[in-house]
C-alpha cells in the first residue's frame, strides 16, 4: 500500500486535501484523524506536521508527501521535489533596520534570526557569506528590536508586519516557495506512486484549462480555430444547419474571456465554457 504524508494543519492542509479529493482519493472527514486508508486506491494517508513531512519521506518511512518547498530545503532530508502543486505560494526575504544593513553582501558576521535555519544557512553557504543563524520558532519580527539578532529572514507578503517592526526588506528573495510533492531521493519506481503523480498532473491541467465550445460558419473555421488550437487540435463536428460546424477545444482559463470576445468578432456564436474536473494529456 502506498504511504503518503499530508499536512495536518496550517495553510497547506486544506488545499492539499482538496487536490487529493479532486484526484479521486479519499480524505479524512474528521480533522482529528491521523490516518486515512483509501482501500479502493490502495493508498494510506498520514496527517503530519508540514515541517516533519520531508524527514519521514527522506527516511523511507513514507513514500510520498506534500509539503512546502521551503520546508523541504530547510529539513536537509534526502528527499526531492517531484512536481510543483501551484498553491501555498510564499516569498522569503531578508529584513533589517535600513540604516544598518541594506544588502546581502553586508550580512557577513551578523546575527540572522529565522524559523528556517537550514534554508538560510544553505543560501548563505552558496554565496560564501558567514553569519550566525539563530533559530526562532514562530514570529521573528521583534528579534532585532529585542536585540536577539541584527537581521531577520522570513516569509514576506506585503511587508506590512516587518515595517511595523521598523524593518526594511532588502536583497533578492532567498526563495520563492509553494506546495510540492516530494519523494525520497533515488527512490525506486512504483506504479502506485506514478498513478498518484499522473492524477495530480491531471488536476493541475484541469485547473489551468477550460473546455470552450462554439458554433461557427464553415468558411470562418480556419480563423476561429486559429484562436482555439487546443492541445492537439480542435474537435470539429458538422451541424444540422448546413454550412455551420461545432468546435470544441481546451483553452487556458486566464485567456478564455479574451478568446470568447475575439471568436464573437470572427462570427462564432453559442460560445460556451465548461470546467474540466479531471484530465489526462
Amino acid at each position: 500500500m502506498l504511504r503518503v504524508a499530508v499536512p495536518n494543519k496550517g495553510t497547506l492542509a486544506e488545499p492539499a486535501a482538496q487536490m487529493l479529493r479532486e484526484a479521486g482519493y479519499r480524505q479524512r472527514t474528521d480533522a482529528k484523524d491521523l490516518v486515512c486508508r483509501d482501500e479502493g486506491n490502495d493508498v494510506e494517508f498520514f496527517y503530519l506536521r508540514p515541517k516533519d513531512i520531508a524527514t519521514y519521506v527522506g527516511s523511507g518511512d513514507l513514500d510520498l508527501g506534500i509539503t512546502g518547498r521551503d520546508l523541504l530545503i530547510d529539513s536537509g532530508a534526502p528527499a526531492e521535489e517531484v512536481v510543483d502543486l501551484n498553491f501555498g505560494r510564499a516569498t522569503f526575504r531578508f529584513a533589517a533596520r535600513g540604516e544598518d544593513i541594506d544588502s546581502v553582501q553586508k550580512l557577513g558576521g551578523h546575527r540572522i534570526a529565522t524559523a528556517y535555519p537550514g534554508l538560510v544557512e544553505r543560501y548563505l553557504a552558496d554565496l560564501g557569506v558567514r553569519a550566525d543563524v539563530i533559530r526562532l520558532d514562530g514570529a521573528v519580527e521583534n528579534a532585532v528590536r529585542l536585540g536577539v539578532a541584527d537581521v531577520v529572514a522570513d516569509v514576506v507578503s506585503t511587508g506590512a508586519t516587518l515595517r511595523q517592526a521598523g524593518l526594511v526588506v532588502f536583497g533578492e528573495p532567498l526563495l520563492r516557495s509553494s506546495a510540492v510533492l516530494v519523494r525520497r531521493t533515488e527512490a525506486p519506481a512504483c506504479a502506485q506512486a506514478d498513478q498518484l503523480l499522473h492524477r495530480l498532473h491531471g488536476v493541475l491541467v484541469a485547473r489551468r484549462y477550460v473546455m470552450l465550445a462554439y458554433d461557427v460558419p464553415a468558411n470562418l473555421l480556419e480563423r476561429a480555430s486559429a484562436l482555439t488550437p487546443g492541445i492537439e487540435s480542435p474537435t470539429i463536428s458538422p451541424l444540422h444547419r448546413e454550412g455551420w460546424v461545432a468546435v470544441q477545444a481546451m483553452v487556458a482559463r486566464d485567456e478564455v474571456h479574451r478568446i470568447m470576445d475575439e471568436l464573437y468578432e470572427v462570427g462564432a456564436r453559442a460560445i460556451l465554457v465548461t470546467n474540466i474536473h479531471a484530465c489526462r494529456l
